[in-house]
């Protein structure tokens, strides 16, 4: 049996049910999961021991939406500074080129970047499969969390509707939905742990109701429900995407993902911005999540969602980075940050608190996955563990509420100590991982791509 023991911390935030903050004292971890937490000395011995005495100790985040790839396409000139379907149509250009090798040293990159920021878990909604790469992209993916070691939980995305169908993607890059159907059920039988602290889940995630059929929405969630998976989708993002629900299928986003069975207790939704108070006492009465993008719905200009009456209905509320195309960082502390910030845009009885925000960060990120073994420092729990030197500049004069100073100021360092599953992933700030070659070959793989890109289409990318 090994043993980590994390002594003294500065602040912890447990985020268990009781929400219970203290100081000094001890977390015990023993093999992958907490054995022992309180505010108590402890005097043991340990294969570890971690000085936590100028720290802040949190549940490691949990990332629930996220496309990896895009990591390979940030800030492309021509798209900067356009909204959802333009920028879509002009991006599946550049998409349309990814190969094997540009997903996995994508997805290793993207999961680096945010473990760096605090993140234990991600989600990852992958759904584009160039006709020209093998179907194994899901594969390489989960390669690439194994590798560095994060908790992953990707979703099997999905297009079928093609640019000739009505849809916005190019038709090299969707798939038949007997495809789709045989790889789901293949991911499945060789990947999917419902075990207890699993380090890998499926989950099943057409990409949006603009891009997939009616009959491709219906047999998701008939199989996700008959295999008790989680189900996921982009929803109610922009009114673009309401204008074109109702033209094509007379009904908006939200009523129209009901009336073919989409809200359940198995389903979050991305995004969820333009929401009707029926529909969100809808997604309440019927257990549904979401999983909240701040920062990208800022970036591309879709609008604040109503988070706080979301909260306030029940329904489950998470946070997610979103593409890093539409970020375009992957950095969880700073999703954070703005989810409280944008809040506070609208009047101040929607405000959201410090404290609120790392709630979704952690146990609503939880929640939405569908998982009860992580998200929180209690006895029992999954070892999965953040913790932040707050003896930097960025904080000083802050520490009088060292938990909220982590939301409040902008951390210019990673995490310092990163524990996964019991094991330290991160150490003083660094894994072990060889950055620069995962950096040079991310760059020149998304070189090729805008260049190939450009080359064939003719449009002015850069």
């Amino acid at each position: 049996m090994s043993r980590i023991l994390i002594q003294n911390p500065l602040a912890v935030a447990t985020m268990n049910d009781s929400k219970e903050e203290f100081t000094g004292g001890h977390i015990l971890i023993e093999d992958d999961k907490i054995a022992s937490i309180g505010p108590e000395t402890l005097d043991i011995h340990a294969d570890e021991v971690i000085d936590a005495s100028q720290m802040a100790v949190l549940p490691g985040f949990i990332n629930t939406h996220h496309h990896l790839y895009q990591s390979l396409t940030r800030n492309i000139p021509l798209m900067q500074n356009q909204s959802l379907f333009n920028w879509l149509v002009n991006h599946y250009e550049v998409w349309r080129e990814l190969t094997e090798e540009a997903v996995s040293v994508s997805a290793k990159t993207g999961l680096l970047e945010l473990m760096k920021s605090g993140t234990t878990t991600s989600s990852d909604h992958l759904y584009l499969f160039p006709n020209h790469v093998s179907g194994k992209l899901i594969d390489a993916e989960i390669q690439s969390a194994s590798d560095v070691g994060i908790r992953f939980q990707p979703t099997r995305g999905s297009m079928s509707l093609g640019r000739s169908k009505g849809g916005l993607p190019p038709d090299d890059t969707v798939q038949t939905e007997a495809e789709i159907q045989t790889d789901v059920e293949r991911l499945v039988a060789q990947y999917h742990d419902e075990s207890e602290g699993a380090m890998v889940r499926i989950s099943l995630a057409p990409c949006s109701p603009f891009s997939v059929t009616p009959e491709l929405m219906k047999s998701t969630v008939k199989y996700a429900l008959a295999n008790d998976l989680q189900m996921h989708t982009h929803l109610a993002e922009t009114l673009d995407e309401e204008s074109f629900c109702i033209k094509e299928f007379g009904a908006r986003p939200a009523k129209y993902v009901d009336e073919l069975g989409w809200m359940n207790s198995n389903t979050w939704f991305a995004h969820a911005i333009h929401l009707s108070d029926d529909e969100i006492e809808r997604m309440a009465e019927t257990g549904v999540g979401i999983s909240h993008c701040p920062t990208s719905n800022m970036r591309l200009g879709s609008g604040i969602a109503r988070i706080t009456e979301m909260v306030d209905a029940g329904v489950r509320v998470s946070l997610g980075v979103d593409g890093t195309a539409s970020n375009d960082s992957g950095n969880m502390l700073m999703e954070i940050r703005n989810a409280m910030l944008l809040s506070r845009l609208r009047d101040e009885s929607f405000w959201l608190t410090a404290r609120d925000v790392l709630w979704m960060a952690t146990r609503g990120g939880a929640s939405v996955l569908g998982r009860k073994d992580i998200g929180q420092l209690s006895v029992g729990k999954q070892a999965d563990i953040a913790l932040f030197s707050m003896d930097r500049l960025e904080y000083a004069g802050g520490l009088s509420d060292p938990i909220a100073a982590l939301v409040f100021s902008v951390r210019t360092a990673p995490v310092d100590n990163l524990i996964i599953n019991g094991s330290i992933q991160i150490m003083n700030g660094k894994s072990a991982i060889d950055e620069k070659a995962l950096i040079d070959s991310h760059n020149l793989i998304a070189n090729v791509m805008v260049q190939n890109a450009q080359q064939k289409t003719g449009l002015k990318l850069l």
